[in-house]
């Protein structure tokens, strides 16, 4: 549940604060349940649904479903097909190999703009990429 609560959060445009804010609930308590510390009680999600109806609670607790009830989830992303050289994303060996890639500047939601990505491995290891300007 914490890594719905993290999408939901993302797709809201939500800080920890913010949104343990909007429901009245403390704000360690935010941090303890995407920590994956605690579960959401009976009152945490009566509270989400009551100030966040376009919510479907039902996705939130099973993952069954769509995010936000009717047609008011944000449009789906396409992902692209493989490129010719076989890499999903496009980039060459050498730029991975050099943890430096080119990743376009994307806006998202306004401000926003893709500076890193973090790649876990089911090893428990991970690699960072970057865009080159930190």
């Amino acid at each position: 549940m914490n890594s719905r609560l993290q999408q939901f959060l993302n797709a809201e445009n939500l800080s920890q604060a913010q949104f343990a804010d909007s429901i009245n609930v403390a704000r360690a308590s935010i941090s303890h349940i995407l920590a994956g510390r605690n579960k959401p009680g009976f009152e945490f999600i009566e509270n989400l649904a009551k100030h966040y109806p376009a919510l479907n609670i039902e996705w939130f607790i099973t993952g069954k479903g769509r995010m936000y009830k009717g047609s008011q989830e944000p449009a789906k992303v396409d992902v692209p097909p493989e490129s010719e050289d076989g890499d999903l994303f496009g980039f060459s060996e050498r730029q991975i190999e050099s943890n430096t890639l080119d990743i376009p500047k994307q806006t998202i939601k306004k401000e926003r703009i893709i500076n890193k990505i973090l790649v876990f491995f089911n090893d428990g290891t991970f690699e960072e990429y970057t865009n080159g300007k930190e």
